[in-house]
């Protein structure tokens, strides 16, 4: 895995390509694996959403449509680009936390987001976080999924009606993170004062496949977010639908597709899958046993659930494995505030997921075009996913405590 990351950032080949040998590689030398193992952990759930919100996005880019939404975003912030990035995070906020969590509000908003950095001179990597990180900070609300799946488990560790300091504590982190970064971009004076845009009156009005595909969108999201459809396989039936209307061209949807970022995740994935295979879960989670003391512990556990997050699912393992055992690590510590800890389990794993190799960075990887652009977007993100891992220890060492004490 290490390897894989040294060549995300050193060599010039799609790093998926790299991953995948070396997926090839393990599955062929680690006792009590098979080399078929590796098509076995090829992420298909991943890629058919990949696959199907790009393909969505593509069509509507061919047709003029995210375009003219990205026109209409320009509009409603006067042209101006220092603003633009909060309210990317303001709309990926609410909309997370409305319900759907955070990986559909990315897929929904990710391709937009794209496009208004693109439009106004934001860079990539700004446009891309805020979005991840908007949605993220949603993302534990007591109406979404995962704030579910957060709030059941701590209830088996005893810890009950905590919701709003869960929703708190992790909205609050996210701010911080993303106002750190937005001062240090405007530090840097990379903020323009205004984007070279055309003013209100340039914005064409909707022509008719514009309209359909506005329409079809927003049914996709509808049932995304109210029905809890697939967002990858409804995605999938919407481009279908865009495509046998004839509101976009076939042929411009599918060389709009970014499917060097699509090899470059799937294949990151499959390397992931193989390593938590080997035991990779085990190994970092053992370190906390021989690392933490309960005065130290909130930081610790931080740290390491927030490494693994990086190439682990932050709802479906972190949480589910991790919130139940805080009265046990509590326990074999000697003391501490099992609501600082879960605080910083929910906080520390989630801070890592803009990381290219969860599915919130995947989604932004795959929503710009460029293949360059996407490869150095890769990097970036996978530069501050794991830079998190230490920012998320700090955060809940000296502020989860006090936090719970609230």
């Amino acid at each position: 895995m290490l390897v894989a990351i040294a060549l995300s950032f050193s060599a010039r080949v799609n790093v998926g390509i790299a991953a995948l040998a070396l997926a090839f590689g393990l599955g062929l030398g680690v006792p009590g694996l098979r080399a078929d193992a590796v098509a076995a952990a090829f992420p298909s759930s991943l890629f058919v959403t990949l696959l199907g919100v790009t393909l969505l996005f593509a069509a509507t880019e061919s047709n003029g449509t995210l375009a003219h939404a990205a026109g209409q975003a320009v509009r409603l912030v006067r042209g101006n680009a220092r603003p633009a990035p909060w309210l990317l995070f303001a709309v990926a906020f609410v909309v997370s936390a409305l319900g759907p969590g955070a990986v559909p509000s990315v897929a929904l908003i990710a391709p937009l987001g794209a496009a208004v950095a693109r439009r106004m001179g934001i860079p990539p990597f700004i446009g891309a976080l805020f979005v991840a990180n908007g949605a993220n900070a949603g993302n534990l609300s007591p109406l979404s999924a995962v704030g579910i799946v957060a709030n059941s488990r701590m209830a088996e560790a005893g810890l009950v009606g905590e919701e709003a300091k869960v929703f708190a504590a992790n909205a609050l982190a996210h701010v911080l993170v993303s106002a750190a970064v937005y001062v240090f971009w405007r530090w840097r004076g990379a903020a323009p004062a205004t984007a070279a845009a055309p003013g209100p009156a340039a914005v064409a009005p909707l022509d008719l496949r514009q309209g359909l595909s506005l329409a079809v969108v927003a049914a996709w999201a509808v049932g995304a977010v109210a029905l809890q459809l697939p967002v990858g396989l409804s995605a999938l039936a919407a481009a279908f639908l865009l495509l046998a209307f004839r509101a976009a061209s076939e042929a411009e949807t599918l060389r709009a597709v970014p499917w060097g970022a699509l090899l470059m995740v799937s294949g990151t994935a499959t390397l992931v899958a193989l390593v938590e295979k080997t035991g990779g879960l085990d190994l970092f989670s053992g370190l906390l046993a021989r690392l933490s003391t309960p005065q130290t512990v909130n930081g610790t556990m931080a740290f390491v659930t927030g490494l693994i997050s990086t190439w682990s699912s932050t709802s479906g393992v972190v949480l589910p494995a991790f919130l139940p055992t805080v009265p046990g690590v509590l326990e074999r510590l000697g003391g501490g505030d099992p609501l600082a800890l879960s605080l910083s389990i929910n906080v520390g794993s989630s801070l890592v997921d803009v990381s290219p190799l969860s599915t919130l960075g995947a989604l932004c990887v795959a929503a710009v075009e460029d293949a360059d652009a996407a490869r150095t977007l890769f990097r970036r993100l996978l530069a501050w996913g794991l830079s998190m891992t230490l920012v998320g220890a700090l955060l809940c060492q000296l502020l989860a405590s006090p936090f719970a004490r609230l």
